[in-house]
């Protein structure tokens, strides 16, 4: 039995990723869809000894062409062939959530609708006539609690249902007469087009009348498609002159009014009930003067609970590793191993790699509290809180998730800009995420802070996640005004009802987050480490790890750059230097260059830094050039080299200047 092709579509926050990973499991994989960075996850369920093959498609609010998420989503259903499309929508705002599957009924009618969050509509009094909606759309309904494992099997059955025995259905909404005259009208011309062997040939008009720039694009390269879009005009124009209104106005309200007068059919709201917990709980959280305050301590509050919890980890990872070198000597030297092979393995790859997989603790134990952060739903109400502050710089709320993201790599969080409406929106968001504190920041913080600010490592941690969100503030706003001038946008965030997670999806969201930092440790940072103590004993018969081998030579060269910084010495210019390949790699060339495991590079740091020029390298490390990976995802996004080296020099210019003024400015004051 051949496998079924399913795409999974929804809302933002209607569950649908706790049901993909409900039904997938760990049969799935990342990837990006062909042509774009927008993340493609895509998994195997069995039932019954059939294979369901599951794409989850990016969440969308409309299947418009406005943003990237929505393409591809609307690309898929339209030109991937799905055997059936699953629509999951919000139970407790059916409003909203139809008005998606209105959109994809009118590509492709096959379709099942999982109304998920039962429990919660349940609780708001809101009671929802399953079969009567049904019955209207004319596809099968099923109500399920995902977070619950509730109404899964028969979803299952109803999926399995739909692939193997499907009925021929002819989903339309009918609209204004004049519309649906210009519909035939535009059928007659597009039946000589070769664009109906790809698209529904009623659908196409609407999307022509609605002026869908990437459809109308598709003309271009149509033998007719100059005299299609000459009757798109003529449409439009008979339209506006028999109604009153432009057609687009005419077909999205039509929609909305099916949508509302289906709801009032099919669900009954009694007595509201009292003041909802989510409702009590936002009158604080995100409340005009209290909600960033409360924001900035509750991030504060994360890091210094982070470094907290993770220190006694650390410690104990960083002891293993140290204990493993000891071990690794002598039993290489029994072996009859050369000093040299010896070197490579304990200064190279155990004192480089282990140096930096020493500090993987926080990044888990960080990640762990983001995904609570994000899975209660608080972190829709920082985007919302941080919307005025994004203003300023002619940005918007939406722009901030991006940032968010973007604290756990610079690389997601670019992509993530893919949601933004406007291109000038994209351009700056893209050009400012590098400023962001990632992960792969984390273990250069921890090493410096517990050798210099033990005491207040999260203070310090938290003021560089600050100083990264402010400077991308300024910086915004002088790119917003001098090189993406334009009106500034605007956003309406839905906030979701805050949800208590359960453990597993918990440590679920903490590993996809930070897995990738296990994998960069064997593979970019290994490779790293490696090329580092290769330089470290070249040329041959030079002491290791000096000034006068390669590394030594190298770092020379950019050191007299860092004189004013209070840390100039080859050994910093070279740790930058490979940070520009991954930022963890800084950590693990400093223990290659010095010679020590990561239990005693703190000590050893103590004698070549003060507290003023390590808190200067951590201002340096957090704005200097991005990694290779951030650049990478800089130069696909902008399609442009020239904005690529633009970005990266500011970044590299910023961080350098910063440093010199964080120590010469704390020399001024009396700082040491």
């Amino acid at each position: 039995m051949n496998a079924a092709s399913i795409a999974l579509l929804g809302n933002p926050n209607c569950g649908k990723t706790s049901l993909f990973n409900l039904l997938t499991g760990s049969r799935q994989h990342v990837g990006n869809w062909p042509g774009v960075t927008v993340e493609k996850k895509e998994g195997k369920c069995l039932y019954q000894k059939q294979t369901l093959n599951i794409i989850d498609l990016p969440g969308t609010y409309s299947l418009g062409a406005f943003s990237e998420d929505e393409v591809v989503a609307r690309n898929y259903i339209l030109q991937g062939n799905p055997d059936l499309v699953l629509n999951v929508v919000d139970a407790t705002n059916l409003e909203r959530n139809l008005y998606l599957t209105v959109q994809a009924m009118e590509i492709n009618p096959h379709l099942v609708l999982v109304l998920n969050m039962m429990d919660e509509a349940e609780q708001k009094k809101i009671e929802i006539d399953i079969e009567r909606l049904s019955q209207f759309l004319q596809v099968p309904v099923v109500p399920t609690i995902a977070v619950k494992k509730k109404g899964i099997d028969k979803l299952l059955g109803k999926m399995q249902n739909a692939v193997n025995y499907k009925e021929k259905k002819n989903f339309q909404i009918t609209y204004h007469s004049a519309i649906e005259t210009e519909i035939n009208v535009l059928d007659v011309n597009l039946a000589k087009s070769g664009l109906l062997k790809k698209y529904p040939s009623r659908w196409l008009a609407l999307k022509l009348l609605e002026n869908d720039e990437q459809i109308l694009s598709l003309l271009d390269k149509e033998q007719l498609g100059k005299e299609i879009k000459e009757q798109v005009i003529l449409s439009q124009k008979n339209i506006l002159a028999a109604t009153g209104e432009e057609a687009e106005e005419l077909i999205l309200d039509r929609r909305y009014t099916y949508v509302t007068e289906l709801v009032k059919k099919v669900v009954k709201k009694h007595d509201a009930a009292e003041e909802s917990f989510s409702d009590k709980l936002d009158k604080v959280l995100i409340n005009k003067y209290f909600g960033l305050p409360i924001f900035a301590l509750i991030m504060f509050t994360l890091f210094q609970t982070t470094f907290s919890v993770s220190g006694p980890m650390t410690d104990w990872l960083g002891n293993i590793f140290t204990s493993l070198g000891e071990m690794i000597t002598p039993f290489l030297l029994s072996l009859g191993a050369s000093p040299l092979l010896v070197s490579f393995a304990v200064d190279g790859v155990i004192g480089g790699v282990g140096s930096v997989l020493g500090f993987a603790p926080p990044i888990l134990v960080l990640f762990f509290f983001m995904s609570l952060l994000e899975d209660t739903g608080y972190m829709a109400r920082a985007a919302y809180i941080m919307d005025r502050l994004m203003q300023t710089v002619g940005l918007h709320g939406k722009s901030f998730i991006s940032f968010l993201v973007g604290f756990g790599c610079n690389v997601t969080g670019i992509m993530a800009t893919r949601t933004l409406d406007s291109k000038k929106d994209r351009m700056i968001a893209i050009m400012i995420n590098p400023y962001m504190s990632c992960m792969a920041r984390i273990p250069i913080y921890v090493l410096f802070t517990g050798a210099f600010f033990a005491q207040s490592q999260g203070l310090i941690i938290f003021s560089l996640y600050v100083l990264g969100i402010v400077l991308a503030i300024i910086v915004g706003k002088i790119f917003s005004k001098y090189l993406f001038p334009g009106e500034p946008s605007y956003f309406v965030m839905e906030l979701p009802p805050y949800r208590v997670p359960t453990l597993r999806t918990l440590l679920v969201h903490m590993w996809d987050k930070a897995s990738s930092f296990v994998q960069k440790a064997g593979t970019v940072i290994l490779a790293a480490v490696i090329l580092v103590w290769v330089l470290c004993n070249l040329p041959a018969g030079v002491e290791y790890a000096s000034a006068d081998s390669y590394m030594g030579q190298v770092g020379s060269l950019f050191k007299p750059l860092l004189e004013w910084t209070g840390f100039a010495s080859w050994q910093t210019a070279a740790a930058l230097i490979t940070g520009i390949l991954a930022k963890e790699a800084v950590v693990g060339t400093m223990a290659v260059v010095y010679g020590v495991g990561e239990d005693t590079l703190g000590n050893i740091l103590t004698q070549h830094f003060t507290p003023l020029s390590a808190y200067a390298f951590m201002v340096m490390s957090l704005i200097y050039v991005p990694c290779i990976a951030t650049i990478g995802a800089i130069k696909r996004e902008t399609n442009s080299w020239k904005w690529t080296l633009f970005a990266v020099s500011v970044s590299l210019i910023l961080g350098w200047l910063l440093a010199i003024v964080v120590y010469q400015g704390g020399i001024l004051l009396g700082f040491h």
